[in-house]
């Protein structure tokens, strides 16, 4: 009897819905930054820490933007809910280990932690999104 693999080795892996969900989040946030006048200078960074989302510089501040996108249900809360004192400290050291290992970087005054909320429909189409700045 012959098995048969369900997705064929030459085409890559399904990606996780709630990947591809966060993703768009990130994306649609980066263009938000971006017409407000600010230069995307890193994404996605890894640090054995975690992830920071998107950094941004404006000519004199850069912003460490911690990005949460959920879907318009609430079952998981509102995108702010998610971003607890033990998130802000992993955010602090990722952003930490960044300002250290990155010399190539953008040169600024101030420093600012941000935080964009993401509201999609189950369809994936944008319903709100939230900008604080300074949160933490």
């Amino acid at each position: 009897m012959e098995e048969h693999d369900p997705q064929p080795p030459d085409r890559p892996p399904r990606p996780d819905p709630r990947r591809r969900v966060g993703a768009f989040g990130e994306q649609l946030a980066a263009e938000h930054l971006e017409r407000l006048g600010y230069r995307i200078v890193g994404r996605n960074y890894r640090t054995r820490w975690g992830e920071l989302d998107l950094i941004a510089h404006d000519g004199r501040l850069l912003a460490f933007v911690e990005v949460k996108t959920r879907r318009a249900s609430g079952a998981a809360g509102t995108p702010f809910e998610a971003v607890d004192r033990r998130k802000q400290a992993q955010v602090r050291r990722i952003a930490a280990g960044w300002l250290a290992e990155v010399s190539e970087r953008p040169r600024a005054d101030d420093l600012r932690f941000d935080v964009i909320g993401v509201t999609v429909d189950a369809a994936g189409r944008l319903i709100a999104l939230e900008h604080r700045e300074g949160v933490f």
